[in-house]
């Protein structure tokens, strides 16, 4: 892998999840049609049971929660978190519909009409207030540090990015959002670099020897004049932001032969703005942003906006499993759902006393089917046990990138093993093994620490 991704990988892209409509109509079908037509006892059967709230609901909260086997909930508008509706105020909205003229409309029409359409009222949650984004902004506002420039406008475009993706901005959410901000770039839309020119000049270098390009030519093409009048040499002398160096490096894969031979066509900066999100995710993710794009998707990526509604996307677009927020910031800096298969690796590594690494990568990337990686090796000498062959395997594997592994049938069973070996229960989630390489890293970091710092951060956020 690229050492100038950072080892923040090109995160894992996730489908969007979709209810079933079905949980609604077997609910109905397990509803006693006999005896008398009396709508109210056909009303109080439908109670779906309850269940605890994973750190997975963060998205699209506006959807019936009974469609996920809960009772009828609210999310507060602010505070994130579901509570059951109160009998009093749920007794009072039946007997509202029991009395409604529709309702007795329908019950003079028979009861087969009366038990599905009464049902139907029953089952749906009462509407979720939408939130005033004046109030979110103030308290997005109130949560950022004092000392930090325009808190408003920094409150501005993240809620414009919470409503533009549908994400409930609850006090962890923002708060996730700040904590990552003040980890990666301390408020700075465009963060300055230590020692950039340094690392960008060893990075060019590095490369031209890889290519076995001599260091006279590298040392001639710098000396050309670039699109502003200033020789490349001098603009790379004087870069201090990752924005700066890569409208040069863009500059000069379009105009010269030699910067489209060390590049390849591809710019080198791919993190990049307040929340330093990987730009090739960016672009992958366009679809829906909000703002007018001023150039492309990467020069949105260097602009406050852009930078925390792609970054927004990357740490809370997607469904997890997760309890914490740790395993979140994790993934964060890993990839979607690396601390969710690292749980599985150890998994597999009790399960089979195989020893492998923790790094949420369940595949070797192109792979063929002979030459497997170490993890899905090491899961194959369970296919007895697990009844399941290579290439079964190989399919319930390829879904690692998804949060429909945690219900696969391959993940339990080896979960089953690996407990039954243990003796008790593993955790389902674990923060990867992954050092962190960059040419902009100068000490060695690990996964870990940053999450860990992340998750002070955090926690700092909450006690405001």
């Amino acid at each position: 892998m690229d050492a100038d991704q950072c080892r923040a990988r090109h995160p894992r892209h996730l489908r969007p999840g979709r209810l079933d409509p079905g949980t609604f109509r077997q609910a109905h079908r397990r509803l006693s049609l006999a005896g008398p037509r009396r709508p109210v006892p056909l009303l109080r059967a439908v109670h779906l049971p309850a269940a605890p709230v994973p750190d997975r609901r963060d998205r699209q909260p506006q959807r019936f929660a009974a469609a996920l086997g809960r009772r009828h909930a609210l999310r507060d508008p602010v505070g994130g978190r579901v509570r059951p509706a109160p009998a009093a105020r749920r007794d009072r909205a039946l007997r509202a519909a029991v009395a409604s003229p529709a309702c007795c409309r329908l019950a003079r029409a028979g009861g087969l009409v009366v038990a599905l359409a009464l049902a139907g009222c029953a089952s749906r949650p009462p509407a979720v207030p939408v939130p005033d984004p004046a109030q979110v902004r103030a308290e997005i506002a109130r949560r950022i540090p004092t000392s930090v420039d325009d808190r408003q406008g920094w409150a501005g475009d993240i809620q414009v990015a919470f409503t533009a993706q549908r994400i409930n901005a609850n006090v962890e959410n923002i708060c996730a959002v700040l904590a990552v901000i003040e980890q990666e770039s301390g408020y700075k839309a465009d963060p300055p670099v230590a020692n950039l020119p340094r690392v960008a000049r060893a990075e060019i270098d590095r490369r031209a020897a890889a290519l076995h390009v001599p260091g006279i030519v590298v040392d001639a093409a710098l000396r050309l004049d670039s699109t502003d009048g200033r020789s490349y040499g001098e603009r790379l002398d004087r870069v201090r932001t990752e924005r700066e160096l890569s409208e040069l490096y863009q500059d000069m894969i379009g105009r010269i032969p030699m910067g489209e031979r060390l590049f390849a066509g591809r710019n080198p900066v791919q993190t990049g703005g307040a929340m330093q999100v990987a730009i090739p995710f960016a672009e992958a993710n366009a679809a829906g942003y909000p703002h007018p794009v001023d150039g492309s998707i990467r020069d949105e990526v260097f602009r406050r906006r852009g930078g925390l509604y792609f970054g927004i996307a990357h740490l809370l677009g997607y469904e997890t499993p997760y309890t914490r927020k740790l395993h979140r910031f994790a993934d964060y800096n890993a990839g979607w759902y690396a601390s969710r298969n690292a749980a599985f690796q150890n998994a597999v590594g009790v399960a089979t006393g195989l020893p492998l690494s923790l790094d949420g990568d369940l595949l070797l990337p192109g792979a063929p089917l002979d030459r497997p990686g170490r993890t899905e090796a090491a899961v194959r000498t369970l296919s007895p046990q697990l009844g399941m062959d290579e290439r079964a395997i190989r399919r319930a594997l390829e879904r690692g990138d998804r949060l429909e592994f945690s219900d696969d049938d391959l993940h339990a069973r080896v979960f089953a093993i690996a407990q039954a070996r243990a003796g008790g229960p593993l955790p389902r989630a674990m923060v990867p093994d992954i050092r962190l390489d960059s040419p902009k890293i100068t000490r060695e970091l690990t996964t870990r620490w940053f999450a860990e710092r992340v998750d002070a951060r955090y926690r700092n956020c909450l006690s405001r």
